[in-house]
């Protein structure tokens, strides 16, 4: 939808947080510590699409050794997440359950 003056007025859905690994952290301060040409950290910094303050906080994270905290976080939410649908599914079992005994209690009466 456009307005008159040809401004877009729909929202349209947020860009989805890309996770970084461990891994590829260490490739890139590996690849940004070895570049010795003029202009080529931001060479680096464009075709990756990062910026100069992630690679200077992974490099203090590394110094710090917290550098596999993100990844830890994110295993722990998924983890609860895994733990809520174990939940819901024990309860869909139960249900199925007392369903099978209510129906054979009703079968043997006959």
């Amino acid at each position: 939808m456009t307005t008159g003056e040809g401004m877009k007025t729909e929202v349209t859905p947020g860009i989805k947080r890309r996770y970084i690994t461990r891994e590829y952290k260490m490739k890139i301060l590996q690849e940004y510590d070895s570049c010795t040409r003029v202009g080529e950290k931001g060479e680096l910094l464009r075709r990756e699409g990062l910026y100069s303050s992630s690679v200077t906080a992974w490099r203090r994270q590394l110094l710090k050794g917290n550098l596999d905290n993100q990844r830890l976080l994110a295993i722990e939410v998924e983890n609860q997440q895994l733990k809520r649908k174990l939940e819901i599914a024990q309860k869909v079992i139960d249900v199925q359950k007392k369903i099978l005994d209510i129906s054979e209690i009703g079968l043997n009466r006959k």
